[in-house]
Protein backbone atom coordinates (compact mmCIF):
# COMPACT_ATOMS: atom_id res chain seq x y z
CA UNK A 1 0.00 0.00 0.00
CA UNK A 2 1.43 3.42 -0.90
CA UNK A 3 2.45 5.78 1.85
CA UNK A 4 4.24 9.11 2.19
CA UNK A 5 7.54 7.53 1.17
CA UNK A 6 6.17 5.79 -1.94
CA UNK A 7 6.92 7.28 -5.36
CA UNK A 8 7.06 6.17 -8.95
CA UNK A 9 10.47 6.58 -10.57
CA UNK A 10 11.02 7.22 -14.26
CA UNK A 11 13.79 5.63 -16.30
CA UNK A 12 16.20 8.53 -15.88
CA UNK A 13 16.34 7.94 -12.10
CA UNK A 14 17.40 4.34 -12.68
CA UNK A 15 19.93 5.33 -15.34
CA UNK A 16 21.59 7.87 -13.05
CA UNK A 17 21.59 5.36 -10.18
CA UNK A 18 23.51 2.89 -12.34
CA UNK A 19 25.79 5.42 -14.01
CA UNK A 20 29.44 5.20 -13.17
CA UNK A 21 30.32 8.35 -15.08
CA UNK A 22 32.06 11.13 -13.18
CA UNK A 23 29.91 13.72 -14.97
CA UNK A 24 26.81 12.12 -13.42
CA UNK A 25 28.16 11.90 -9.84
CA UNK A 26 25.73 14.40 -8.26
CA UNK A 27 22.75 12.90 -10.06
CA UNK A 28 23.90 9.37 -9.21
CA UNK A 29 24.07 10.28 -5.52
CA UNK A 30 20.59 11.83 -5.64
CA UNK A 31 19.11 8.87 -7.53
CA UNK A 32 20.60 6.39 -5.06
CA UNK A 33 19.30 8.49 -2.16
CA UNK A 34 15.79 8.40 -3.63
CA UNK A 35 15.91 4.67 -4.26
CA UNK A 36 17.23 4.01 -0.75
CA UNK A 37 14.87 6.31 1.17
CA UNK A 38 11.70 5.82 -0.89
CA UNK A 39 9.59 2.83 -1.73
CA UNK A 40 10.30 3.02 -5.45
CA UNK A 41 7.56 1.90 -7.80
CA UNK A 42 8.22 1.09 -11.45
CA UNK A 43 6.60 -0.29 -14.57
CA UNK A 44 7.80 -2.82 -17.09
CA UNK A 45 8.10 0.07 -19.54
CA UNK A 46 10.60 1.80 -17.23
CA UNK A 47 12.61 -1.40 -16.84
CA UNK A 48 12.66 -2.00 -20.61
CA UNK A 49 13.77 1.59 -21.26
CA UNK A 50 16.47 1.23 -18.61
CA UNK A 51 17.79 -1.99 -20.14
CA UNK A 52 17.82 -0.58 -23.69
CA UNK A 53 19.71 2.54 -22.58
CA UNK A 54 22.03 0.68 -20.22
CA UNK A 55 23.36 -1.63 -22.95
CA UNK A 56 23.59 1.13 -25.55
CA UNK A 57 27.31 1.87 -26.09
CA UNK A 58 26.54 5.61 -26.43
CA UNK A 59 24.64 5.64 -23.12
CA UNK A 60 25.86 3.52 -20.19
CA UNK A 61 27.58 0.84 -22.29
CA UNK A 62 26.86 -2.02 -19.88
CA UNK A 63 26.99 -5.65 -20.85
CA UNK A 64 23.62 -7.39 -21.07
CA UNK A 65 24.52 -9.29 -17.89
CA UNK A 66 25.29 -6.07 -15.98
CA UNK A 67 22.09 -4.39 -17.12
CA UNK A 68 20.04 -7.48 -16.29
CA UNK A 69 21.54 -7.55 -12.78
CA UNK A 70 20.32 -3.98 -12.18
CA UNK A 71 16.88 -4.97 -13.49
CA UNK A 72 16.82 -8.04 -11.23
CA UNK A 73 17.46 -5.80 -8.21
CA UNK A 74 14.61 -3.47 -9.19
CA UNK A 75 12.18 -6.34 -9.68
CA UNK A 76 11.91 -6.35 -5.88
CA UNK A 77 10.03 -3.04 -6.16
CA UNK A 78 6.32 -2.87 -6.92
CA UNK A 79 6.10 -3.09 -10.73
CA UNK A 80 3.00 -2.07 -12.66
CA UNK A 81 1.99 -4.29 -15.51
CA UNK A 82 0.69 -2.45 -18.52
CA UNK A 83 -2.51 -4.36 -19.17
CA UNK A 84 -5.81 -3.32 -20.70
CA UNK A 85 -6.87 -0.96 -17.89
CA UNK A 86 -3.53 0.87 -17.95
CA UNK A 87 -3.67 1.08 -21.75
CA UNK A 88 -7.14 2.66 -21.69
CA UNK A 89 -6.00 5.11 -19.01
CA UNK A 90 -2.91 5.91 -21.09
CA UNK A 91 -5.08 6.86 -24.04
CA UNK A 92 -7.24 9.06 -21.80
CA UNK A 93 -4.15 10.88 -20.52
CA UNK A 94 -2.78 11.32 -24.05
CA UNK A 95 -5.99 13.01 -25.13
CA UNK A 96 -6.49 15.09 -22.00
CA UNK A 97 -2.94 16.42 -21.61
CA UNK A 98 -1.53 16.04 -25.15
CA UNK A 99 1.26 13.81 -23.82
CA UNK A 100 3.25 11.24 -25.74
CA UNK A 101 2.04 7.67 -25.36
CA UNK A 102 5.17 6.83 -23.36
CA UNK A 103 4.77 9.69 -20.88
CA UNK A 104 1.08 8.95 -20.44
CA UNK A 105 1.91 5.28 -19.79
CA UNK A 106 4.25 6.37 -16.97
CA UNK A 107 1.41 8.31 -15.36
CA UNK A 108 -1.07 5.46 -15.85
CA UNK A 109 1.36 3.03 -14.21
CA UNK A 110 1.94 5.41 -11.29
CA UNK A 111 -1.80 5.76 -10.84
CA UNK A 112 -2.27 1.99 -11.04
CA UNK A 113 0.16 1.57 -8.13
CA UNK A 114 -1.45 4.36 -6.09
CA UNK A 115 1.52 6.73 -6.32
CA UNK A 116 0.96 10.47 -6.05
CA UNK A 117 4.52 11.48 -6.96
CA UNK A 118 6.52 10.70 -10.09
CA UNK A 119 10.23 11.46 -9.97
CA UNK A 120 11.38 12.38 -13.45
CA UNK A 121 13.39 14.99 -15.27
CA UNK A 122 11.35 14.42 -18.43
CA UNK A 123 8.13 16.14 -17.30
CA UNK A 124 7.44 19.69 -16.11
CA UNK A 125 8.43 20.01 -12.46
CA UNK A 126 5.42 20.71 -10.26
CA UNK A 127 2.85 19.72 -12.89
CA UNK A 128 -0.16 17.85 -11.56
CA UNK A 129 -1.84 15.18 -13.68
CA UNK A 130 -5.07 14.09 -12.01
CA UNK A 131 -3.49 13.95 -8.55
CA UNK A 132 -0.05 12.77 -9.63
CA UNK A 133 2.58 15.44 -9.01
CA UNK A 134 5.81 15.54 -10.98
CA UNK A 135 9.03 16.24 -9.11
CA UNK A 136 12.37 16.64 -10.86
CA UNK A 137 14.77 15.26 -8.26
CA UNK A 138 17.77 16.62 -10.19
CA UNK A 139 16.64 20.24 -10.29
CA UNK A 140 19.48 22.52 -9.34
CA UNK A 141 22.19 19.85 -9.64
Amino acid sequence: MPNASTAFVDTNVLLYAASGRAADAAKTARALELLTNQQACLSFQVLQEFYANAVNPRKLGMTPTEAAAWCDAWLRCPVASLGLEAFVRTLELVRRYQLSNWDAAILAAAQQLGCTIVYSEDFSHGQDYDGIRIENPFRGL
